[in-house]
């Protein structure tokens, strides 16, 4: 475990710059503490190379590799390319939270392509109590603004996929017809790459419908995004932001980005 500076050299650096200590604040020095290190780029150069019909991210030459020691290698270059992008655009430490689609690949590198089934599986739940079929009681400008949202996705689902889903005001479950779910089985891409896309994209979204509805160029990432958020948003308007819960939005957003530049590149 990689560790912060010790509350030893926090006091010391109060009092080396003639800070008063009664304004010491514990929590931020415990946050502090707690931040992990950061390791230092190791590599200058860049590159995809092709690799047995694959291609694979270079670093200064030699094959970069997943935490399990996969070959970190992706279907097409035009993946690859935005991939080493990510690790370029790294300074002089290396920063996974700048690197969203470096995780997705390596996890489905590691998780998805060795057996997509049980991902699929759960893409199919999440359709089960799918976001958009929970509709809110009131106020009626709620109600309207998911309406205008949500309900072009349904008509879609149904006229194209032939699922049909049945709608709850509240938080009340509705069990969804077997058809429904067996319609978004069929209509999921046999690729464990967009599998794994799709999956990242249901679990941000809480919705399989929003997934598939970009997965097949029915939305884009940026409306599929403020779709799932139509209620955060309103209540946002009403109350205010939260700071924390915007910062948690922001990251949960570079990764919905990231997952729709896979499904866009493959």
């Amino acid at each position: 475990m990689t560790k912060g500076p010790s509350p030893r050299s926090v006091f010391d650096d109060w009092f080396a710059n003639g800070m008063d200590p009664a304004a010491y604040d514990p929590t931020a020095a415990a946050r502090l503490a707690m931040k992990p290190q950061l390791p230092k780029r190791f590599y200058k150069d860049v590159t995809v190379g092709e690799d047995d019909g694959a291609f694979a991210l270079l670093l200064d030459g030699r094959k970069a590799k997943t935490p399990s020691r996969h070959v970190l290698a992706v279907p097409t270059r035009r993946v690859g390319e935005a991939l080493a992008a990510e690790w370029a655009a790294q300074g002089e430490f290396i920063d996974p939270a700048t690197m969203p689609l470096t995780r997705i690949v390596n996890s489905i590198i590691e998780g998805v392509v060795p057996n997509p089934g049980p991902v699929a599986d759960d893409i199919v739940r999440y359709s089960g109590s799918d976001l958009l079929c929970y509709r809110a009681a009131g106020p009626d400008s709620l109600v309207r603004r998911l309406g205008e949202a949500w309900d072009p996705v349904l008509d879609w689902a149904r006229d194209e996929l032939g699922a049909r889903f049945i709608l709850s005001e509240g938080i009340v479950h509705v069990a969804q017809p077997d058809s429904a779910t067996a319609a978004i089985r069929a209509a999921l891409p046999a690729d464990p790459w967009r599998i794994g896309a799709l999956h990242v994209v249901t679990t941000l979204t809480g919705s399989a419908l929003l997934a598939l509805a970009l997965e097949k160029g029915r939305m884009t990432a940026a409306q599929a995004w403020a779709a799932a958020h139509v209620d955060e948003d309103f209540q946002a308007e009403l109350w205010g932001a939260d700071e924390e819960a915007a910062e948690r939005r922001q990251a949960r957003e570079r990764e919905m980005m990231a997952a729709a530049t896979l499904l866009a590149t493959l």
